[in-house]
Order: C-alpha cells, then sequence, then structure tokens
C-alpha cells in the first residue's frame, strides 16, 4: 500500500500532529508513506521522520496549477494508491481526483465544531465527497453528520493517537515556579476560550498566588489575541498568564508542567488530551467533543460544563491543592490513554479499513 498524507500547512495544530503521525507510523509499515504540505511550511517538519518523502507545494491560490500538477506528478513516480487529505487540505485532493483519476482520495476531518453546521454552509464539501473513497473522522457526532448531511455512509471514526518524538530539541523553559505550572496546549483561537482560563487566573492569583499560567499554541496576533492580551495586562496578571506562541518542544513543556487544562468550546478528539496522558498530567477539561470519552470525572481528571469560570476553578483549585489526586489523575490518564489510543490499534483499523476500499 502506498499512502500520501497532505495538509495545508505544518505549523503547530492538532490537524498537523495527526498528518505527521500518520506519515511516521506508517513509514514503518507500508511500502510508501509520504507527506506533501500545501501551503505553508512549520515547526512540525522538524518532528518528520527522515525516511518519510516530503513534497512542499507552495501553493499560493486556490487553483494553483503550478502545485497541483507538481502534486500529480509526485504522486504519479511513486505509485501513490491514497492520498489522505487532512481538514481544508480536501480541495487540492479534490482537484488531484479529477486529473488524476485512478487516485482514491479519503478525507480526514479534525474540526469537532463542523458537526453543528448545516449541509448548505458545505455545498463545496459535499460536491467533493461525491469524489472521496472515504472520510475518517475524530469523534462520534462528526460521523453521525457525515452520514447525515453529507450522505456519505463510508465514515469511519478513529481516536487520535500521540507519538513520542526522540529527535525533540529542548528549547522553550517556562516561567513561573516548579511545580506550580498550569499549562495549555491550544493555538489561540475562539474555540480554544483561552479567556475562561484567564478568568480563572483573576481568581487563582487570590487563593494561589504562586500557580502560574502558560499558554502554548499558535498566536496571530489578531483580535482574538489581542482582547487576551488585554485581559492580562487589565487584571494585572502579566506575572501569572504567560504566553508563549508556537513551540516545537512539547514533551519538555510538559515535563515542566503540574497540571494540563482545556477550556474549549467546541472539540474533536484533541491530540493535545493525548500528550497530556502521556506524560501522566493530571488535567481539567471542559465537557466537549470526546473530551467525556478521555476524561472521566473524578477518575482520570476533572471535567466540567463549557464556558463555566466557577465551576473550572473549583475542579481545579481540587487538583492543584492535592497532590496524591494529582498523581492518580496523571497514571489513570496515561493508563487510558494506552489501552485505547495507542499507535498500533489505530494504524491497524486504519490499514484493515483501506483494504477494504
Amino acid at each position: 500500500m502506498r499512502i500520501l498524507q497532505i495538509i495545508d500547512s505544518l505549523e503547530v495544530g492538532g490537524a498537523e500532529r495527526m498528518a505527521v503521525n500518520y506519515a511516521n507510523s506508517l513509514s514503518k509499515q507500508i511500502e510508501f508513506s509520504g507527506l506533501a504540505v500545501s501551503r505553508k511550511e512549520g515547526n512540525l517538519k522538524s518532528h518528520l521522520e527522515k525516511k518519510v518523502p516530503y513534497l512542499f507545494l507552495n501553493r499560493k491560490k486556490i487553483f494553483d496549477l503550478q502545485a497541483l500538477f507538481l502534486l500529480k506528478k509526485f504522486c504519479k513516480e511513486n505509485k501513490v494508491d491514497f492520498i489522505h487529505a487532512h481538514g481544508t487540505s480536501f480541495f487540492i485532493a479534490f482537484l488531484l481526483k479529477i486529473i488524476h483519476p485512478t487516485i482514491k482520495v479519503i478525507w480526514h476531518e479534525h474540526a469537532g465544531a463542523r458537526g453543528a453546521e448545516k449541509g448548505i454552509q458545505n455545498v463545496v464539501l459535499w460536491f467533493c465527497t461525491r469524489f472521496f473513497s472515504g472520510i475518517l473522522v475524530v469523534n462520534h457526532a462528526l460521523e453521525d453528520w457525515c452520514k447525515s448531511v453529507l450522505n456519505f455512509t463510508n465514515t469511519l471514526y478513529l481516536p487520535n493517537f500521540t507519538l513520542f518524538d526522540s529527535n525533540e530539541n529542548a528549547t522553550t523553559f517556562l516561567k513561573g515556579i516548579e511545580h506550580k505550572r498550569i499549562v495549555c496546549l491550544a493555538n489561540l483561537r475562539h474555540p480554544k476560550n483561552h479567556k475562561l482560563l484567564v478568568e480563572v487566573a483573576i481568581k487563582t492569583k487570590e487563593s494561589h498566588p504562586d500557580w502560574t499560567f502558560h499558554f502554548i499554541g499558535n498566536d496571530l496576533g489578531d483580535e482574538y489575541s489581542q482582547k487576551l492580551r488585554t485581559l492580562i495586562s487589565a487584571n494585572h496578571l502579566e506575572e501569572t498568564v504567560f504566553i508563549y506562541g508556537l513551540r516545537a518542544d512539547t514533551n519538555h513543556i510538559l515535563q515542566q508542567s503540574t497540571i494540563a487544562v482545556l477550556a474549549s468550546l467546541s472539540e474533536g478528539l484533541p491530540v493535545a488530551l493525548l500528550e497530556y496522558g502521556m506524560h501522566k498530567k493530571p488535567v481539567v477539561a471542559t465537557n466537549v467533543g470526546e473530551i467525556p470519552l478521555i476524561i472521566l470525572d473524578g477518575i482520570t481528571g476533572f471535567i466540567v460544563p463549557s464556558d463555566t469560570v466557577n465551576s473550572f476553578y473549583d475542579a481545579l483549585v481540587k487538583v492543584m491543592d492535592n497532590e496524591v489526586l494529582q498523581a492518580k489523575f496523571g497514571a489513570e490518564l496515561y493508563k487510558t490513554i494506552i489501552e485505547n489510543h495507542s499507535e498500533k490499534a489505530v494504524i491497524t483499523n486504519y490499514l484493515n479499513w483501506l483494504k477494504k476500499i
């Protein structure tokens, strides 16, 4: 089997990590496993195994014929059977199918929020999927949505998985006091709801002034980012809440952290949650997407209603004040991730599914 992953960028994000994870993992099991990036390279390029063939298309516009024919040439030269398109890269995969009909296209949707959209909002996507051979999704709500709204039956839910990167360089050193750091791995955008965490930080500054919050993720410097920084400044949290932007050394960052959080308004299955588990971190997260399937309240962490500051604060304080609970949550979450979200289990199911197409 010969499979090419394609993603729009390699900046740090959940979909981007999964594209790299699939390419790396499959390189150990099939004849050809490659990765193509259509628009923008980024920090995750350094996480790609050296033996994985790599192509950068430098796509400048929606209908970029030079990029499209470069992709076709690469697929033909490497006799690619399947192109596995992640997220918004579905459109260039669709265009490739038009000019290279023998290739099979798999679309992988990572955006949990799409499950709330109506069909009229996705007319282009609906049309493109008529040319796809299968769809992968990261939560069960998306699976139902693809079958009912897109009317696409060959849809498979596969949980995300994470891999340790042995080649990672330790470059990020968190501020604050050791054993009193709270980390959030999430790009700075509205669905991730960092605002709630800042509002929680206002309360913890009063009750637990030594504890600090550390936001790791893409910072576009846009309105969302500016409002966040204004809120931090207005409440004199400059020494309590730190924004680091994109970082590639997440393993090193998590090793420096005490508690891990997610305050999302919507989710699929966040890769960050899997990374938290692999590092045995106690977690407080919101009750959205597939998170409740991993964070069992009071067992593998605390889970609270979305966008409720007081509930999040109360749960977080319970973890902050109890080192025994921290260790228990971390160990139970690690066990859950190893048993249900291992690389071996996911890739085996993935390849068996492809064999039926």
